[in-house]
């Protein structure tokens, strides 16, 4: 039987898609009650409820509008606005407070987070928020210890106080340009950590990495079918993953596996229906597999089993090689789409928070952004190299084929394991546990 974990601290997320709670849920054996979603009907009371559905309901707008046709994009730009960020050069102060913090001081004052903020009161622990709101509430309620998650390579001001040096706010980023950005709106340096984004331990293993290591070393396999990547990279991958090619043999003509995951909201499934119909030949003839995750969302998945249904009859022996990836719940959803990853090539959604899953050497093909979060994450991926545009979704067959056969989905895969962090949960717990963080020398620790 495993040893129950001592609880660290108090983990909540926002009910507000599934991007918070994606970084949420690898701290959950480490929280207090696991996490605590507020906005949920669970952990938040009746009135505060409309507090939060005001938040939510902008939050979901925004992912589906802009494929409405004629006004779509028109009503995109301007709520878009509203949560935009700046750009990032020249380097100046915007530590100002803006509409947008004003607006959820006002929220937080009408009672807005209140039902976590009495939770909380049942023990003295940290907090670690993956939503700027509970920080703030936190520490306006005069709590201490209170840590921010963030989970986008670059944020809007919203993310910090009003009043920045009056704040004991601290961070937890992912990358270099959301440590810049932080600093532009006035947190100091002491109170921000380069830890990275909190990636899931059942597919990271140990402090080493084994299961990544083990999971990597057979994608790089399956990415390289014309031996154009080993030749160039055998002695760096032998290094850092402690293998070599011939030592995977069995992966060698095993199919490319493609996962394609719509948004939380569910936007873009239309993307996905297109990749069915475009690969469908190949599936059927072993060269492919595809799974199509919908989330939570059983609109999305039951959109995905008809179109599945519909090429299909084209198709024959179609379904062998298709999977439709669904869950209604949190802890469900996030345990089999962990499981389908295992065993995913290539990971094609929108550069949401799946941006920094790069470092688990997932190549990702990235579907047009959604908001200026995701542009900026989309800039931060191509930067490290561990990803690329999507190119025509019909045409798929064609230009997705010729990536892998020329060894770039593997370059990307190593790219991406290599440039992004991957001890975001380890190094959160670790200063849970001991108030700081030690700056590792080691190339995949750094």
């Amino acid at each position: 039987m495993a040893t129950p974990i001592t609880p660290l601290a108090w983990i909540t997320a926002a009910d507000m898609g599934l991007g918070h709670k994606r970084a949420a849920w690898p701290l959950a054996p480490f929280g207090k009650g696991g996490v605590l979603i507020a906005g949920s009907d669970a952990d938040t009371d009746r009135e505060e409820m409309a507090l939060w559905n005001r938040l939510r309901h902008t939050y979901e707008a925004l992912s589906r509008i802009k494929s409405w046709p004629l006004v779509g994009n028109a009503l995109f730009g301007i709520m878009d606005s509203l949560m935009s960020i700046p750009q990032a050069y020249p380097f100046r102060d915007l530590s100002k407070p803006t509409i947008q913090t004003s607006l959820v001081d006002n929220l937080i004052k009408k009672g807005l987070c209140r039902s976590f903020l009495r939770k909380v009161e049942e023990e003295k622990l940290p907090i670690v928020s993956t939503f700027y709101a509970q920080a703030l509430a936190a520490e306006r309620a005069g709590l201490k210890r209170i840590y921010c998650v963030i989970c986008d390579a670059d944020i809007n001001r919203v993310w910090v106080a009003s009043h920045p040096a009056e704040s004991r706010i601290e961070y937890f980023v992912p990358c270099g340009r959301a440590l810049r950005r932080l600093k532009q709106y006035g947190v100091p340096d002491e109170r921000i950590y380069m830890t990275g984004f909190p990636l899931p331990l059942e597919l990271i293993g140990n402090e080493d990495l084994s299961i990544l290591k083990k999971d990597l070393a057979r994608r790089l396999v399956r990415l390289d079918p014309t031996n154009r990547f080993w030749p160039l990279h055998h002695h760096s991958v032998e290094h850092f993953l402690d293998c070599s090619r011939d030592q995977l043999t069995e992966e060698e003509g095993a199919p490319l596996t493609v996962t394609f995951a719509v948004g939380g909201a569910g936007a873009q499934r239309e993307i996905g229906a297109a990749i069915l119909e475009s690969l469908a030949p190949r599936i059927v003839r072993g060269e492919f597999r595809l799974n199509l995750v919908a989330g939570k969302r059983p609109e999305v998945a039951q959109y995905f089993y008809e179109r599945l249904d519909d090429v299909g009859r084209r198709y024959r022996g179609l379904a062998g090689g298709v999977q439709v990836i669904h869950d209604p719940s949190d802890d469900g959803y996030f345990r089999v789409f962990a499981e389908t990853l295992h065993r995913t090539d290539v990971l094609w959604t929108k550069p949401s928070e799946l941006s920094f899953y790069t470092g688990l050497g997932l190549p990702i093909i990235m579907a047009p952004p959604i908001g200026s979060q995701e542009e900026h994450n989309r800039e931060w991926l191509l930067e490290i190299q561990g990803g690329c545009d999507q190119k025509d979704p019909p045409y798929t067959h064609e230009w997705l084929w010729d990536l892998w056969q020329e060894g770039r989905l593997a370059e990307m895969a190593w790219d991406g394991f290599l440039k992004a962090r991957k001890y975001g949960t380890y190094k959160i717990v670790e200063i849970l546990k001991t108030g700081t963080m030690v700056r590792e020398s080691s190339p995949l620790k750094r």
